[in-house]
């Protein structure tokens, strides 16, 4: 698959990061609307807003995405705040060029650690196993974060 990838977020991707992550089936309302915020914030402050995106197009259609930034009081540590392909095209190996341009960015910018959180739910078993397959450690659980049974994964990928 021959996909476009570009950094600056546009005023369409507002919309196109609402539809990718609504297409997941894996996040509430609540979610999607952070998610579509970030983007927001970041077309409307640039990059004094703290979020960087990595964007996948194909065809010129964006059909996945990552956000991340550098975490505030740390010498070089990232969150990877989100990360998501739509719905049609998972399991396509997107997501995977995705974290890796995302991990070659936070490279380029020195960074030292990436820190990565995600629900421990069933449902996000294949999530969980994204991480494994991208080299990411699990190095922290925390019990009933989310919700009774729903506990806090965090996943590190160091950056060499």
């Amino acid at each position: 698959m021959n996909l476009t990838i570009r950094e600056l977020p546009s005023e369409k991707d507002i919309q196109h990061v609402r539809e990718i992550v609504s297409s997941t089936g894996f996040f509430y309302d609540h979610e999607i609307d952070v998610a579509v915020e970030l983007v927001q914030e970041r077309v409307e402050k640039g990059i004094e807003s703290g979020y960087y995106f990595i964007f996948a197009d194909y065809e010129g259609k964006t059909i996945g995405y990552s956000c991340y930034g550098e975490i505030p009081c740390t010498t070089k540590s990232f969150d990877l705040y989100w990360i998501a392909v739509h719905n049609d095209f998972r399991d396509k190996g997107i997501g995977k060029k995705i974290f890796d341009e995302t991990y070659n960015a936070i490279k380029k910018q020195n960074g030292r650690k990436i820190y990565i959180e995600t629900s421990s739910r069933e449902k996000y078993i294949p999530t969980q196993k994204f991480y494994d397959r991208c080299k990411c450690d699990l190095e922290a659980r925390l019990k009933d974060y989310y919700d009774k049974d729903d506990d806090k994964l965090v996943y590190v990928k160091t950056v060499e």
